[in-house]
């Protein structure tokens, strides 16, 4: 047994120090980035946000949402669709604004390689990016399974994940990674901290992992904890290249769930895809082996994401302005975090 004694930092414990700007305007400000990716050696060029591959985000629909707005944000499809309904959506709008999402079950692979088979795939419609999604990164049998998929797959984008230290962000990279998912219990419906007691405060992640994988020509994604738009631009703040949104995304008519009423007001349900809920739906039940790891609880209904998807943008423009930065690009160079929690008020970052 050790104990690390170095202070770690949700997105709770700081604030961005204001700076000196030249900016006239928010709409000066352009929140976009272009990234390009290591191993499949294809780039990205819009806003570097994702929505999460769980039931009530990651869906066609919401796809078909951030299509029509336009800004480049991308989603992760959730890993329940059949394979027809897969291909027929890839068929229609290409592979360029999804994540196709596996896990490492071995039908998992089988359903990824039938659609590298498939004539959609063939016809350059297909795949482009893979999202390899488990609770917990550290298995070396999770790390097989990148190595294996990247053989399979040379020239797409693979992100994969979930990790939360720096040197297991190296491994991944290594192994055929080009971009990691950080992030072990933040989320609002995840339940591991307190299931488990493992965790890593988000923030701190961010910063460390970050740090790991741009040395090795990586990105990362901070997947988790974002409940209001300044968290994403801490989370950028702390050198996330891409920011995955889960709750921030659910309650929209991008759902594909029901409506329902409670006392006079709508709702809709939101899920941990390790609940008793999603593991009901989708696996039979809970195996006697485990135990759940995420919650359920009612989002009031929020109608279209076009709203949402406004103030998040705007948040964040915001967010630029306050500390000079004129591109996305430049936040992490400009942001100075103010400790804000009661131990001692230190300030940490990098001042430009």
């Amino acid at each position: 047994m050790r104990i690390e004694e170095g202070t770690k930092l949700d997105f709770k414990d700081v604030l961005i120090r204001p700076k000196r700007s030249t900016l006239a305007s928010r709409k000066d400000v352009d929140i976009s980035r272009e990234l390009l990716f290591k191993w499949s050696g294809g780039s990205f060029n819009g806003v570097p946000i994702i929505a999460a591959n769980m039931d009530g985000v990651g869906t066609f629909a919401m796809a078909e949402a951030f299509e029509k707005d336009g800004n480049g944000l991308t989603v992760a499809l959730h890993k329940h669709y059949p394979l027809d309904d897969l291909t027929g959506f890839f068929e229609k709008h290409g592979g360029s604004g999804v994540w196709y999402s596996i896990g490492i079950a071995d039908g998992d692979q089988e359903k990824l390689k039938a659609f590298m088979d498939s004539d959609v795939q063939k016809s350059g419609k297909g795949i482009e990016k893979i999202c390899i999604d488990v609770a917990n990164g550290y298995s070396e049998q999770f790390v097989d399974f990148v190595k294996r998929t990247r053989e399979l797959c040379p020239q797409i984008t693979i992100m994969a994940g979930n990790v939360v230290t720096g040197e297991m962000v190296e491994e991944l990279i290594l192994a055929g990674a080009d971009i990691v998912k950080v992030g072990i219990g933040p989320g609002s419906v995840c339940t591991t901290r307190k299931m488990t007691g493992v965790g890593y405060p988000q923030l701190s992640a961010i910063i460390e992992c970050a740090d790991a994988a741009h040395g090795l020509s990586g990105l990362i994604c901070a997947d988790g904890g974002c409940t209001v738009p300044g968290d994403i631009a801490k989370a950028y703040g702390g050198g996330s290249d891409f920011v995955m949104l889960g709750g921030m995304l659910a309650g929209h008519d991008q759902s594909e769930q029901k409506v329902v009423k409670d006392g006079g007001q709508k709702f809709l349900q939101f899920y941990g895809m390790s609940s008793d809920t999603a593991m009901k739906k989708h696996k039979g039940g809970v195996a006697e082996y485990r135990a759940s790891e995420g919650k359920t609880v009612k989002i009031p209904y929020r109608g279209d994401v076009t709203d949402s998807l406004q103030d998040i943008l705007g948040g964040i423009r915001s967010a630029c302005t306050y500390v000079g930065a004129r591109r996305l690009k430049e936040l992490s160079k400009r942001t100075t975090f103010i400790r804000v929690t009661q131990q001692i008020n230190t300030i940490f970052g990098n001042e430009s």
